[in-house]
């Protein structure tokens, strides 16, 4: 697993896709913004020698409230427009698919976050700007693979999360 200098990490962000599957159904878990309030995907910057996939349960964990397995096999890196100190700048994403395994009632950021999932074929309808299109896009296009690995996972879950379809 690749370990981010301070220089890369300063900024390149690590991002996850929380998913999960039911029979057919694929849903994706999105969460708010802190600043604007828009409907996003976990990420951030990785700690001084954290792996991409401890900056993946980590972010899960702080922003979503989510634990889960992060599928290594299928990273994809984006650019995202970033908004700081009044200026808009593009920062580069590496986001992992992340299948939920279990959903806490309390996390780091509730207070500050809200959460909501949106099956795949709505999440078009819930995700802030462009960026996230191109990143649910990406997801889909990689979706039988994913669904694959998930399903080797999935047999040690033991309760569903989202509502049956």
């Amino acid at each position: 697993m690749r370990l981010l200098t301070r220089e890369t990490a300063s900024m390149h962000r690590i991002g996850i896709i929380p998913f999960d599957i039911q029979a057919n159904a694929i849903a994706l878990l999105f969460v708010t913004s802190q600043t604007r309030g828009r409907w996003i995907l976990p990420k951030g910057r990785a700690q001084p020698d954290e792996t991409h996939s401890d900056t993946c349960h980590r972010e899960g964990f702080e922003e979503a409230g989510v634990r889960g397995v992060v599928l290594e096999d299928f990273p994809f890196t984006v650019l995202i427009t970033k908004q700081a100190d009044g200026s808009v700048r593009q920062v580069p994403v590496t986001y992992y698919p992340y299948l939920v395994q279990q959903q806490e009632d309390e996390w780091p950021e509730m207070d500050r976050r809200q959460r909501h999932w949106a099956l795949i074929e709505d999440a078009p309808k819930v995700a802030y700007r462009e960026d996230f299109l191109g990143v649910i896009r990406q997801f889909e296009s990689l979706k039988s693979w994913i669904k694959e690995a998930a399903d080797q996972h999935k047999s040690q879950q033991p309760k569903q999360l989202m509502p049956a379809p």
